[in-house]
């Protein structure tokens, strides 16, 4: 009787050991910036028909994704669309050492609707005011969210920030810009470039200098908290020679 008893509390200590039965079998959760909502599906994809269980992915602003980690969310993977916002939660430290990897890379443009005739040469200087008219340039919100946090950099150091400061419609994520511009309720509007080969509901009118702005990159880290089993395996396959060529097809660069 003592000896079962003792495999007994030996069986509880291993069991209370053990993660609980729906982390073990539940599939990494995903925290991504809204600008990868096309390509990271397609990876997901690719991952699920290779035999693994699908991710589940939530899109949203950086910034927003950042205080759901603080808040305690219970998800696996991190991808920014910048490094601050990485950085702040590695200061939470609310990511596992070693994980972070610099993913992807993008491009800043200005955006109008598909049927504008508008036509600018960005620059220093450039009649960015003039060209709205009367209307407002849709932005990510230029004091949290990535993107347009670098659309406000870049016309800042083009000096024509100033002018327009006050007639910017600032969208919750760089996805909600691109839809004010989609629908015609801003005449020009700052996005990825990749958001704007998503849709052919705008045209790009014109690229951002790249020397305007911080460069425009992805960084990827598994959560502290992360408990699925999958996290690591498709954490590697995004970086993966495989997994960067799926991005590539969507416009964004490699790092």
């Amino acid at each position: 009787m003592r000896l079962l008893n003792r495999l007994f509390l030996l069986a509880l200590l291993l069991f209370a050991g053990l993660p609980p039965a729906s982390a073990q079998q539940r599939p990494p959760l995903v925290l991504a910036a809204a600008s990868l909502q096309e390509s990271l599906t397609a990876a997901a994809d690719a991952w699920t028909r290779a035999g693994h269980r699908r991710p589940v992915l939530s899109f949203a602003a950086s910034s927003a994704l950042a205080r759901q980690i603080d808040a305690g969310a219970a998800a696996d993977i991190f991808i920014s669309a910048d490094e601050p916002w990485m950085d702040h939660v590695a200061q939470q430290r609310l990511i596992r050492p070693g994980t972070r990897v610099t993913l992807l890379a993008n491009r800043l443009v200005l955006v109008a609707p598909a049927n504008s005739l508008v036509r600018l040469d960005i620059r220093r200087g450039f009649p960015i005011a003039r060209a709205l008219g009367r209307g407002w340039l849709a932005m990510a919100d230029p004091d949290a969210v990535p993107a347009g946090k670098y659309g406000k950099a870049a016309l800042a150091n083009l000096g024509v920030w100033p002018e327009i400061a006050g007639r910017v419609a600032r969208a919750e994520n760089v996805r909600a810009a691109l839809a004010l511009v989609e629908r015609g309720e801003a005449p020009l509007g700052i996005v990825y470039e990749t958001d704007a080969r998503a849709t052919k509901r705008v045209r790009v009118v014109g690229y951002f200098p790249e020397g305007s702005h911080p460069p425009i990159t992805y960084p990827m880290a598994i959560l502290a908290r992360s408990t699925s089993p999958d996290a690591a395996g498709f954490h590697a396959f995004l970086r993966s020679r495989g997994g960067r060529a799926i991005f590539a097809r969507y416009g964004f660069r490699g790092r």
